[in-house]
């Protein structure tokens, strides 16, 4: 009887830490994805932000123009 009584407690030990991991690493989930969901990457740059390109150099350019730019550089 006693040996049974045991092992109900280390059974008992082993869910408990089980779920209390279980439960920290929801946690620990759901925190870092509200971290990331606030994150705007497609917003204006802030500070002394330079274009890099500026596609055809500004000038008004057809469709088969911008076309085989694309295909030239792959922008």
């Amino acid at each position: 009887m006693f040996s049974f009584l045991k092992l109900i407690w280390q059974t008992l030990k082993v869910f408990i830490i089980f779920t209390g991991c279980t439960i920290l690493f929801y946690y620990g989930i759901m925190w870092v994805s509200e971290e990331y969901q606030n994150y705007h990457r497609y917003d204006e740059p802030q500070g002394t932000a330079v274009k890099v390109s500026n596609g055809l150099d500004g000038k008004d350019s057809s469709l088969l123009d911008r076309l085989i730019f694309f295909y030239l550089n792959g922008e």
